[in-house]
């Protein structure tokens, strides 16, 4: 492999694969904490260079953390199928990008190349595309999942109702629900962050969820984002359980941090897919996971060996990938400006996040988000939400007012959904839009009226369905 390049009388030499992948990233504050960022424009532009220039086979052949040490480098290895990568091993990454934008190519050839690929290749080519080239090259893919209800169709976009509470009060989690709910949010899930951490509490919120679903006849999913094996202890109480949750990195170190390992999210997947089939429900089928990653996860951990944070979110969606999950977020600012520092830095990443999971064929939705103490704004997140929306995102969160008063972060609202949907023509899942459409809700979508008549209808459905919340609770 050649490692150098000059530019003008200028000679950059990397002392190997892992510092051209971290010098060619786009300036992320994460990157500069752990030491591996450019040090000039110039350094980053020679990086690119030499990047655009290596074949997706030099890739594959070095890896950037040794599998013998690397469970997850491990997963990688095996997962890569050599029958479809073969075709794309004498490729340079630069030629690989220019394939990606060509017009030509359509969602079925960016499709068939899926097992071919690992999250490094991805990576490396994200690092060489533009904003408008992740948006563009992102928006070629769609990716369609089922549990109780259709996720991922193009001219679709689902919303997360996450009605936190910061003491857990079941009435408050699901007047918060029922709120979304007459806005038009809830098709990807129902998901609740507990505050507290216990099997009693998750218990708890996961009946109630489920008692909604069902007294209101909601083609939706429920999740309670607590661990998994609390959520496991959940489920061997009789607790129901739509979608098994968890938070994943791109090491195993990483994982371990959060208490994790592959063999525990196999037994996890098993388990909540056998509870589906003793339910005895229609909706039961083999997507059944839930996960969340974030750039900065790793390095926050101790566990980045070396490795820019682009690279290890994009190894994070090669564990999600192992497990057909039927949603998976970017919980993109979610960190800190530590990882990721003002709004270029969030927006570039949700970017790079979208598009590195549903080039690697995942389900991808945006947590677009940012902490109080980062240099960003809601025109920020307003910002990323539009460009997300053009590219295809699944869905985005719907939290009250955009503040979450409970995780102490500030995120989409209920409002910024339905604009999203408006301004691009997209509508919820069919069956969820369909149940909306019963109740005279609105769907966001452009046959909407804007003449108030929407809003007097949610003031109509207001109390009957918070009566039945007030019965539930």
């Amino acid at each position: 492999m050649n490692l150098s390049t000059a530019i003008r009388s200028e000679r950059f030499v990397f002392a190997d694969l892992r510092e051209v992948f971290a010098k060619a990233n786009e300036e992320k504050s994460g990157d500069q904490l752990a030491g591996l960022a450019a040090h000039t424009e110039r350094e980053r532009v020679a990086a690119k260079l030499v990047l655009a220039e290596l074949t997706l086979g030099e890739i594959v052949d070095h890896p950037l953390i040794d599998p013998e040490d690397d469970e997850v480098s491990r997963l990688i290895g095996e997962s890569l199928d050599p029958d479809t990568f073969g075709p794309l091993r004498g490729l340079t990454v630069g030629a690989f990008r220019e394939w990606i934008l060509d017009d030509a190519t359509t969602e079925a050839d960016l499709v068939a190349i899926r097992p071919g690929l690992t999250p490094e290749v991805a990576a490396a080519v994200a690092k060489l595309l533009s904003n408008k080239d992740l948006v563009l090259a992102a928006s070629k893919v769609r990716v369609v999942t089922r549990c109780r209800n259709t996720m991922g169709q193009r001219g679709v976009l689902g919303i997360r109702i996450q009605p936190n509470h910061p003491s857990d009060d079941l009435g408050g989690i699901l007047l918060s629900a029922a709120d979304g709910l007459l806005f038009g949010c809830g098709d990807a899930v129902i998901g609740v962050n507990p505050a507290a951490e216990s099997v009693e509490v998750a218990s708890a919120i996961l009946r109630a969820l489920d008692r909604l679903i069902e007294t209101l006849e909601i083609p939706t999913q429920a999740c309670c984002l607590a661990h998994i094996t609390t959520q496991l202890a959940c489920l061997d109480r009789g607790a129901p359980v739509d979608l098994l949750f968890q938070s994943v990195a791109g090491t195993e170190a990483a994982n371990a941090s959060f208490g994790i390992d592959l063999a525990l999210l196999r037994e996890g997947k098993e388990r909540v897919r056998e509870h589906h089939r003793g339910r005895d429900v229609a909706w039961a089928g083999e997507q059944a996971m839930y996960f969340e990653t974030g750039q900065g996860s790793a390095l926050s951990a101790g566990a980045h060996h070396g490795v820019d944070q682009l690279t290890l979110e994009a190894r994070a969606y090669g564990v999600a990938r192992a497990f057909d999950p039927f949603l998976v977020n970017s919980v993109v600012g979610f960190i800190g400006p530590e990882y990721l520092h003002d709004e270029r830095q969030i927006i570039r990443a949700g970017l790079e996040d979208h598009f590195l999971g549903k080039l690697l064929g995942l389900p991808m939705g945006v947590d677009v988000c940012y902490t109080n103490h980062a240099a960003a704004d809601q025109n920020s997140a307003d910002n990323l939400l539009l460009l997300l929306a053009a590219a295809g995102c699944n869905y985005f969160m719907g939290v009250p007012c955009a503040d979450d008063v409970m995780l102490n972060y500030q995120s989409t609202s209920y409002h910024d959904a339905l604009a999203a949907r408006r301004l691009f023509g997209l509508r919820p899942a069919p069956e969820f839009a369909a149940w909306l459409g019963a109740r005279g809700l609105p769907t966001g979508g452009p046959a909407s009226r804007g003449d108030g008549s929407a809003d007097r209808l949610m003031l109509e459905q207001l109390g009957p369905v918070l009566e039945r919340v007030e019965r539930i609770a």
